[in-house]
């Protein structure tokens, strides 16, 4: 009789114990949603044209959220997607080339998507995010090397964390083979990103 008491005390403990363990793990954790409705982050990229000059652009249509535990940052997580057909080179006839079937194929793969897998912390503002990214149909692990711009309140009764980081991607890594010459087989993002909390 005392055996059985005592293993639904333990047991009773044991589940108390993690019921206390999840509640505070999740109050750790914050939401934050990317702030595009007031254009306070953006996506852009760069890419050498003939390896004499950058050529400059922008996704205009991305959403995400972020999942930020300011207390241990390796705990936090990424998620963004990318409308494809909102790129933006400045010049309408080139957007319609990169939107075909040379580059990103829009009709096809209307969307790229981020999700991190590990978040790890290398200064006091500076870290590297990991995570799967999904370009033209294709998965690739990448690595982002982000800075804490900062954090706090707004002005409007929120409270608002700001990041920035870039990687490179080589286009033919996923399935984008168009010759642009030797010097433009890859791309740099450049990712601005100012978050609302939840």
């Amino acid at each position: 009789m005392r055996i059985k008491r005592s293993i639904r005390l333990l047991t009773a403990i044991f589940l108390f114990i993690n019921i206390v363990t999840i509640n505070i793990s999740y109050a750790a954790t914050d939401t934050y949603k990317i702030d595009t409705k007031g254009a306070h982050a953006s996506i852009k990229f760069k890419i050498k044209h003939l390896g004499y000059s950058w050529l400059y652009g922008r996704f205009d249509k991305f959403d995400g959220t972020l999942m930020l535990d300011e207390k241990a940052p390796e705990n936090s997580k990424i998620e963004v997607s990318i409308d494809t057909s909102s790129i933006n080179s400045n010049h309408a006839e080139r957007d319609k080339h990169l939107r075909g079937t040379d580059f990103l194929d829009v009709k096809k793969y209307p969307n790229a998507t981020f999700k991190s897998t590990s978040v790890s912390v290398s200064g006091d503002n500076t870290g590297t995010i990991k995570g799967d990214l999904t370009l033209h149909g294709v998965t690739k692990s990448i690595e982002i090397p982000v800075t804490h711009i900062g954090g706090g309140d707004d002005p409007w009764g929120g409270y608002r964390q700001g990041f920035s980081g870039s990687t490179t991607l080589t286009l033919k890594d996923y399935g984008i083979d168009f010759n642009l010459g030797p010097a433009s087989t890859q791309v740099e993002l450049i990712l601005d990103i100012e978050a609302i909390k939840q």
